[in-house]
């Protein structure tokens, strides 16, 4: 095989393992980048707290009602102009216990709210498990721990109202909702002692993973009242690489902001870092996304809010959003209400939580392809309800749809692999002079009617569809913990008996055998550990997606096999 027709091929599985190492490479950058050793997000399968977690953490290292290590007031944006919490009533109580939080537990959801600002402290996804190995030990999508930090903060701005540093007044420490039922109210009380009084609401809904939350106002002072309505994050940035492999190293953690103009800005840590955001926005959102897992505050539509974001010097950052304000005349009521959505980056419920909140699901600058290519993914498994299958079927597809320009490969290079014999007869005739080496082969090419390229240019076009599949095989939640068939019971992890990357090197081994062997000893053992190395790569990649490169390849062989006969046996030409 001559060189200019080796080049291409070695420049390709070179440019496939530099796309792998290119992503560890921006993660291991983003790590050395860490504002603060201490700063971690919200546990990802590790560190998680026992799934019975009581309401009461009255601690020494708890953050209560009454004892929490509460955000100053200058955690607010200060065109806002929260005043300090002083102004709160002399004398606040709860029926709930000293120092206990409030527990809500929906079909989907167990939440515990502080009822110092009705701050939503802790979110656990009853439906998604840490691990395959604990089903009953829900993922902790936020938390309040030291190091772990990761909270929804929400209040009133305005001179008569409570900010989230306010302690407000629960009904009872417990909600549930109740069997037959599709809505819960959590309500939060707050007076001013002037006449003012306002209701904090937080609605839930069964097998909803969107948050109402609704101030009601009543005004019940001689003055108008004034009031503006917030919401933001308050986390810390992720924690370093957990390795080469570990998918949540290849996926973006921050914050993102949709606006007309710009559907999608990624403002990240250091972003956060170097400038505060202030810009108001209409018909927008602002989200705080991980691998798999999104949380969003949404303001109603229409609404032109100012959105902001804000670095702490304890290692702590807040994005969020401020409303337009809100008057309620004297003697009259009023609301103003956010959404907040904290759940799974599931593309249905993500568009009905927010136009084009879907996109926080983030196939990167290949999302062109990768939303088809997920579509397609979705509509088979409506059929096959199964994920496995489903990598499966698309795999069929794609090959399907790319069949004549892979028969155009396989078809130069057994052509290739027919000629190599008179080549190497060339390279012998001609010795050590390169440019009548070159000039013979050209001949021969001319004369067979063979492009050198003809192999190489067909599997360019594929690599975009490729790395975009990648990205859909890694964001899609729904393969999380999705089981395909004996051992493999968690499409989104990676294969624990290695299996399938084993069964992969394998395929391209057999692949190599049915390509013209490289001349050059050299050029042979480059292309002899192409197998291996790329075996080593897959170990600990998603087994997902390791499938679909397995399939992928045994499609490949079988029609490379084929054409490769036909011409050997002279029956195509």
């Amino acid at each position: 095989m001559p060189v200019e027709q080796l080049r291409p091929i070695l420049l390709i599985g070179l440019a496939v393992v530099g796309f792998l190492l290119w992503q560890e490479w921006q993660e291991w950058q983003a790590a050395m980048r860490e504002p603060a050793p201490a700063a971690r997000e919200a546990p990802r399968g590790r560190d998680v707290p026992d799934a019975g977690r009581t309401a009461n953490r009255t601690g020494s290292g708890a953050q209560t009602g009454t004892t929490a290590a509460r955000p100053e007031a200058a955690d607010v944006p200060a065109a806002a102009d929260v005043p300090s919490s002083s102004g709160q009533p002399a004398s606040v109580a709860t029926p709930a216990h000293e120092g206990e939080l409030v527990a809500v537990r929906t079909d989907v959801l167990d939440v515990l709210i502080d009822p110092r600002g009705g701050t939503i402290r802790q979110v656990l996804l009853s439906h998604y498990p840490v691990t395959v190995e604990e089903p009953d030990r829900p993922f902790v999508l936020m938390d309040d721990r030291p190091g772990l930090v990761y909270v929804a903060e929400s209040g009133l701005v305005g001179a008569s109202a409570p900010t989230h540093h306010d302690v407000l007044t629960a009904d009872r420490s417990e909600f549930v909702l109740a069997p037959g039922t599709d809505r819960l109210d959590v309500r939060f009380h707050w007076e001013d002692g002037n006449g003012v009084r306002i209701d904090k609401v937080y609605e839930f809904g069964r097998d909803s993973y969107e948050i109402g939350v609704r101030y009601e106002i009543v005004n019940g002072s001689p003055q108008p009242w004034t009031g503006q309505i917030y919401g933001h994050f308050r986390r810390v940035p992720p924690t370093e690489s957990g390795g080469f492999g570990d998918v949540t190293s290849y996926t973006y953690t921050g914050a993102v902001l949709s606006s007309p103009d710009k559907p999608y800005e990624k403002i990240d840590f250091d972003d956060m870092q170097s400038e505060n955001l202030d810009r108001e926005v209409a018909d927008g959102w602002l989200a705080m996304i991980q691998h798999y897992f999104a949380s969003a505050w949404i303001p109603e539509p229409s609404v032109a809010a100012r959105y902001y974001t804000k670095a702490l010097e304890r290692g702590e950052y807040l994005a969020g959003l401020i409303g337009p304000p809100v008057t309620v005349g004297a003697g009259t009521t009023g609301e103003t209400r956010l959404k907040l959505y904290a759940g799974p980056k599931v593309q249905d419920r993500l568009e009905a939580a927010a136009p084009g909140l879907k996109r926080t699901v983030d196939y990167g600058w290949l999302f062109f392809i990768a939303q088809p290519l997920y579509v397609a993914l979705w509509f088979i498994h409506e059929y096959v309800g199964n994920w496995g299958w489903s990598i499966i079927l698309l795999t069929f597809a794609i090959k399907l749809a790319f069949y004549h320009l892979s028969a155009a490969s396989y078809r130069s290079m057994a052509r290739m692999r027919k000629l190599a014999p008179r080549i190497q007869t060339l390279r012998e005739r001609h010795g050590g002079d390169r440019q009548k080496m070159n000039q013979a082969m050209m001949e021969l090419y001319k004369k067979e009617k063979i492009n050198p390229l003809g192999g190489c240019l067909p599997i360019v076009v594929q690599i975009p569809v490729f790395i975009a599949l990648y990205w859909v095989l890694l964001e899609t939640v729904e393969l999380r913990h999705a089981e395909f068939i004996f051992w493999l019971n968690d499409l989104a992890s990676k294969d624990p008996y290695f299996v399938l990357p084993i069964l992969m090197g394998g395929s391209m081994f057999l692949q190599q055998r049915l390509s013209p062997t490289p001349p050059d000893p050299i050029q042979a053992k480059v292309m002899m550990f192409l197998p291996i190395i790329f075996t080593g790569l897959f170990l600990t990649f998603p087994s997902g997606l390791v499938l679909y490169w397995l399939v992928n390849n045994v499609l490949s062989i079988a029609q490379q096999w084929a054409i490769t006969k036909r011409i050997e046996g002279g029956k195509e030409t």
